[in-house]
């Protein structure tokens, strides 16, 4: 009786355990975008690491091919309702694909004065052949008159008049003419204009098999700062995305998502597979620290901070390969 009791006390146990450590790894799945979460009893080690990707760079041409941009395809989905936008690569609060839309717009200013134009003596009532534009020559443009009117005084429909019998007028000022608005074009950036995107993993060292992973969580798409419609000069995130979604679309859209193989036309890979197999070129900008700052923050400059990010790679591979030395 008592080992009955025994064994059925270890079974549910062991069903407890098994259903606990199911659901650590379905949360760590959903929480941080990753494709094959590891559980953190396995992990050794874990280093947090952005990448920034330049995808006009040779490397990374064949994810950029036309017509076929991953950003196209991302960007796509997206207004299809097929993925989720995220503000951040915390997760934590989302974009609807309105604000997605207006991330990767842009304003018109074609039709404003440069300050060349404002230094001439131009105002922006020339725009248009506003009221005070002239022809290009000298020749004011004939304007509107605006001097007040005189009319016959009203009354219950009446004209009204004196005892001698005479009409008596009214001064009526002129109606101002109504301000013209004017509308501020907006355009989205073409997918080609979207050439920057950033990418977080997470280095680590699963003891359990004994190899080092990298675990991509999320992709985010970025408005550059050079681009010439990007008046801010800054960069701008038009959305964060799960990795573990984007392979979801990479694979429903296997004739969008491609990795071009420029040698062979029959071979070209899912996007999917491009990632997995790190076909693709990148560099570190920022590595997980009490600060949460960048390289280039800490190391004064983006000068120093490439030059950091290069002995950051170097230094993350030799830990690595100490792993095996010792």
């Amino acid at each position: 009786m008592k080992a009955t009791q025994t064994l059925a006390i270890l079974a549910a146990g062991l069903t407890i355990s098994t259903a606990a450590l199911a659901q650590e790894q379905a949360t760590t799945a959903s929480s941080t975008g990753s494709r094959r979460p590891i559980p953190l009893s396995d992990q050794m080690f874990r280093k947090s690491i952005w990448r920034a990707i330049d995808l006009r760079e040779k490397q990374n041409k064949p994810m950029f091919s036309e017509g076929k941009e991953i950003t196209r395809v991302v960007i796509d989905a997206v207004k299809r309702g097929e993925i989720q936008a995220y503000r951040n690569d915390s997760l934590t609060s989302t974009f609807t694909p309105a604000e997605v839309s207006s991330n990767m717009s842009y304003a018109d200013k074609s039709n404003e004065l440069s300050a060349d134009e404002k230094a001439a003596g131009f105002s922006e009532s020339d725009l248009g052949g506003g009221a005070a534009a002239d022809d290009g020559w000298g020749a004011p443009v004939k304007k509107k008159s605006t001097a007040a009117t005189r009319r016959p005084k009203m009354v219950n429909g009446k004209v009204l008049k004196d005892r001698r019998g005479k009409v008596i007028y009214e001064t009526v000022p002129a109606i101002a003419a109504a301000p013209v608005v004017k509308k501020s074009d907006s355009f989205e950036y073409r997918p080609k204009d979207l050439y920057q995107l950033e990418l977080k993993e997470d280095m680590i060292f699963d003891k359990k098999r004994s190899r080092m992973y990298h675990d991509i969580k999320t992709i985010s798409i970025l408005v550059p700062s050079t681009l010439t419609q990007n008046a801010s000069g800054i960069e701008k995130t038009v959305g964060v995305f799960k990795y573990s979604d984007l392979v979801k679309v990479f694979r429903a859209n296997p004739q969008n998502a491609i990795w071009f193989n420029a040698q062979n036309d029959a071979q070209h890979k899912n996007l999917a597979d491009a990632f997995e197999l790190w076909l693709f070129n990148s560099y570190i900008t920022k590595v997980s620290n009490a600060g949460d700052s960048r390289l280039d923050d800490i190391y004064g400059g983006q000068q120093q901070g490439i030059l950091a990010a290069q002995q950051t790679a170097a230094d993350l591979v030799e830990y690595e390969y100490n792993l095996w030395s010792f």
